[in-house]
């Protein structure tokens, strides 16, 4: 044989060109794995990955991040130069909140104990992981610190002094010297330092609804207040011009009741709203660079996060990336560099990069599916329905890959979220793209009551307008009926915290409509639960619900008065060391429907609290859910479901 010799990339060649030939007009992964997916078990879906809370270095060449792929959230570190993840904390219960220093060597960060959430402060090398704890005074909970412009001293709030009040400290990171500089008989933090050190700007919570600004001279210790105002109104503070005459601000004192960005004049207290003033859409989070001339804005769009990035001398758009799903905490390094995440209804939370100048965007976290295929995730389609009053209300409808119509009635799932003052977002949803995979429909309405919809709506369920809210989750059933989506007794409700309310209520008040019911963490006893929430919570929550001078009203919305009408089978889920909603109200209701002979599915866990953080525990809540939810929603076989997993994409169409 005459001829070339055959080289090593000619050989690839032949063979890519061979392979080409053989498999021609064919489509093996069609036949092989489209016809009907392998769908593993919810243990697998909640091995899925997911990254958030990054924090960039001031060379912007470092990322940090929390995870929770080990089992509970800890906190992870990666360089331009190795981007494999460096796991910096390894506390059995995870870590909380974090903040590093403004020189990039230090991390102040929050811990508790079983989910009691009496947070520790703690102190971190940013780059060996030596870790020192600052605080141990298990009867006090530490919050949120804030570092000063030279990384030498931190300041937080704690209630020390008062369980019932929150004060702002300083502490000295050289001397070890801890100092009450701010006390005022309610619930006060620290929010930002003047880039000289001069002024320290505060929030104090009224409610969740009504807020204030002040700001402390760390000179002198006279402190301002520069938000004074009448009616509830939110005022958040998250920077201080470098000359010291503005505070750069959200608020919804404006005539939509929208949180817009906004400055406010120290010495004339005047507000003024800078930016996109007539949309209908407020600001839901906002940073600036350290030098104070860039700011970057979360727009809340329907439930989306749109980054946006304004510069502060001009008040022009700077170049922003064009993302598609949820951004969230956006961090500046001292170069054009930020960092933030971002997840979608069909993608994990990732670590992202921006440049603005260059235009550069990149990614710096890639978590991993646990092999499943993404493409068979589900987008939601959001929709509007009108409740008892004639009121739309916004909701996230996700139906099952393959639904359609002609297939009949299919098992659904009602998801309300806590707050109340909350808002269901479209988020990557681990069980629910399990359920959805497994034949379920799943609908999460932001009844009345809900943020992102501006002040009017937030304010339609306080106190005596309760049960209106309630009425809203009925008509979600109503809309999915008439639509011919599913049916009564098919019809399963879920939710945690207040969602837990909204579950228990629904069953209550409408038991003929549910198929089951799973409460998490929920209110069933408000004269209970206001005597026994813990007492800085007690006046924010009684603004909301209702005071414990009324309890003739409070038992007359309290579930637990009227649990002989439940019909449908309940489960309850709780953690025993739960602060804000006590153990007592789950042990309420397992009491009072044993004693009726009803059963009930229960899951006490000795090591949480307002909710499961350690994976464990949310995989054992999970299983159990599905295997409740099929034994009491998948019963009647003359429902014929969808093949599970058999079409990708959005459900329904937009």
């Amino acid at each position: 044989m005459t001829g070339k010799k055959l080289t090593v990339p000619m050989v690839f060649l032949f063979i890519i060109l061979l392979t080409n030939l053989l498999f021609a007009n064919t489509d093996i992964n069609k036949d092989f794995l489209g016809k009907k997916p392998y769908i593993p078990d919810i243990e697998t879906f909640m091995q899925i990955g997911g990254v958030g809370s990054p924090s960039i270095s001031p060379d912007g060449k470092t990322i940090f991040f929390a995870t929770g792929f080990t089992g509970v959230n800890q906190i992870y570190r990666v360089t331009e130069d190795n981007l494999y993840p460096y796991q910096l904390t390894f506390f059995k219960e995870g870590v909380g909140y974090y903040n590093l220093s403004p020189d990039g060597k230090w991390i102040a960060f929050l811990a508790d104990k079983g989910g009691n959430e009496q947070y520790q402060l703690f102190l971190m090398d940013a780059k060996t992981g030596r870790v020192k704890q600052l605080t141990d005074e298990q009867k006090a909970r530490f919050g949120y610190p804030i570092w000063s412009p030279k990384s030498d001293k931190i300041y937080f709030r704690a209630n020390i002094e008062n369980p019932k009040n929150f004060d702002i400290y300083k502490l000295d990171l050289k001397t070890g010297n801890r100092k009450l500089i701010m006390s005022n008989n309610g619930y006060f933090g620290p929010a930002y330092i003047s880039t000289d050190g001069k002024l320290l700007l505060c929030y104090e919570y009224m409610s969740n609804t009504n807020s204030n600004i002040y700001l402390l001279d760390l000179l002198t210790g006279r402190k301002k207040l520069i938000t004074p105002h009448k009616g509830s109104y939110i005022y958040q503070g998250f920077a201080i011009t470098p000359d010291n005459n503005k505070v750069l601000c959200i608020s919804n004192n404006n005539k939509q009741g929208v949180n817009k960005l906004a400055e406010i004049d120290i010495e004339t207290g005047k507000l003024k709203f800078l930016y996109d003033k007539e949309s209908p859409w407020g600001v839901d989070d906002a940073t600036v660079n350290p030098q104070v001339t860039t700011a970057a804005l979360i727009i809340n769009k329907e439930g989306y996060g749109i980054l946006k990035l304004l510069d502060l001398k001009t008040g022009k758009e700077l170049p922003s990336p064009d993302m598609k799903g949820i951004a969230e905490s956006p961090i500046f390094s001292k170069t054009n560099k930020m960092v933030f995440s971002e997840n979608t209804p069909v993608s994990v939370s990732e670590i992202y990069t921006w440049d603005w100048k260059k235009k550069n965007l990149k990614q710096i976290t890639a978590s991993s599916y646990a092999g499943i295929d993404p493409s068979l995730f589900v987008e939601p389609e959001l929709i509007k329905y009108k409740s008892f009053d004639g009121l739309e209300v916004p909701a996230f409808l996700w139906l099952p890959p393959g639904w359609e119509k002609k297939k009949g009635e299919i098992p659904f799932i009602i998801h309300f979220h806590g707050g109340p003052e909350s808002q269901v977002r479209p988020y990557f949803q681990r069980h629910f793209n399990y359920l959805l995979l497994n034949g379920y429909g799943i609908m999460a309405p932001n009844v009345r009551g809900s943020s992102g919809y501006g002040r009017k709506y937030i304010d339609m369920d306080n106190y005596k307008k309760r049960m209106d809210s309630v009425k809203d989750g009925y008509y979600a059933a109503k809309y999915l009926i008439d639509k011919g989506y599913t049916k009564k007794g098919k019809i399963g409700i879920k939710g945690g915290s207040y969602g837990g309310f909204m579950v228990m209520a629904l069953l209550t008040e409408y038991p003929d409509m549910w198929g089951a019911g799973l409460e998490s963490i929920g209110i069933v006893d408000f004269v209970n639960f206001l005597k026994n929430t813990s007492a800085y919570r007690r006046k924010l929550r009684e603004s909301e619900y209702g005071p414990l001078s009324d309890p003739k009203f409070l038992k007359s919305i309290s579930p637990i008065n009227k649990i002989d009408r439940i019909k449908a089978p309940l489960m309850v889920v709780h953690g025993k060391n739960d602060p804000r909603v006590p153990v007592s109200e789950a042990y309420l209701i397992i009491d009072n429907l044993k004693k009726r002979g009803i059963k009930v599915e229960a899951l006490i866990f000795p090591d949480e609290g307002h909710g499961a953080r350690k994976r464990k525990n949310r995989l054992k809540t999970y299983r159990t859910m599905v295997e409740f939810f099929d034994k009491h929603l998948k019963k009647d076989n003359g429902c014929r479901m969808p093949e599970a997993g058999s079409v990708g994409g959005k459900s329904p169409s937009r």
